[in-house]
């Protein structure tokens, strides 16, 4: 596969980073590994660690990242496990920390993953498929009506939740993602213009279902000081509003704490110039906090 799209927010990134040679830097979600290359080509004695729960990711994103040689290393886990990680590689502390959040451009290209609804794909949206054994196609099937109105409201905001899990059940069994975005759309009440597919909030509440999403974010968020040198900088990009909540909060949580600095007072979005040169972006919002020095 060749290398997808053009990593978010890339300068703002690496600019809130505020990338020295001789740091160490951990990539918590290396995804096709655009963030991680341009991070290493500003390292000169520095290392950069980048984990990733897919291993299909981390295959591509090695051959991307060969030229740098033992100054970047490819971990197999969870964002949810940085300290683990840290610890396992005697690392006493990180200059910085970015988090990517969301699905990557890579996985939703993948149409036999079923992260898109663009063409029939099975069911599946696990970003770990050697570990993770819960599909989307067991919640679709298989779940109760009540428990998945309820999933579809509580991850996503669908209000209209109840009406899409009633088609859902009696549409079963649900053969592929067409199916089931055909199905969600013909439930779906139209509110005016359509921006989004009717299906997008459906898909991504399921994404977020299968991969324990909320639960890995919340480890991530406070695991990750802890890793983190005096004045360490940690950069989040988020991507939508549930997301970006438990990144303000714990942001503000840590300022209150002492832990964290909050650098960010309002959020950084893209500018029309990107979002028009990649529509995945429109969505993105990024945090950056400082390590405050301990008391």
């Amino acid at each position: 596969m060749a290398a997808p799209h053009t990593p978010v927010l890339l300068e703002e990134v690496l600019e809130w980073l505020r990338i020295k040679p001789d740091g160490t830097y951990i990539d918590a979600t290396l995804g096709a590994g655009g963030h991680s290359e341009a991070i290493a080509q500003r390292l000169t004695s520095g290392r950069m660690i980048s984990l990733d729960r897919d291993a299909q990711a981390l295959d591509l994103a090695r051959e991307r990242l060969k030229i740098f040689g033992a100054k970047v290393t490819l971990i197999h886990a969870p964002f949810s496990r940085i300290a683990e990680v840290a610890q396992e590689l005697e690392i006493p502390g990180v200059d910085g920390v970015l988090a990517d959040l969301g699905v990557s451009s890579m996985q939703l290209d993948q149409a036999a993953r079923g992260f898109s609804f663009r063409e029939a794909a099975p069911l599946d949206m696990r970003m770990d498929t050697a570990n993770d054994e819960l599909t989307a196609d067991e919640i679709v099937n298989r779940w109760p009506e009540k428990e998945i109105a309820d999933l579809l409201y509580r991850e996503a905001d669908e209000h209209d939740s109840r009406r899409i899990a009633k088609a859902i059940v009696r549409a079963r069994p649900l053969r592929d993602t067409a199916h089931l975005a055909t199905t969600v759309a013909g439930a779906r009440k139209q509110w005016g213009r359509q921006r989004l597919h009717p299906a997008t909030k459906t898909f991504l509440a399921l994404r977020i279902a299968v991969n324990r999403e909320m639960e890995e974010l919340g480890q991530f968020l406070s695991r990750t000081p802890a890793t983190m040198i005096s004045g360490g900088r940690w950069v989040v990009l988020s991507y939508h509003s549930r997301e970006d909540r438990l990144v303000k909060r714990a942001f503000q949580e840590g300022e209150r704490a002492g832990t964290l600095r909050v650098l960010t007072k309002h959020v950084i979005q893209p500018s029309e110039q990107e979002t028009m040169g990649n529509p995945r972006s429109r969505s993105a919002k990024l945090r950056c906090a400082e390590r405050a020095p301990a008391a």
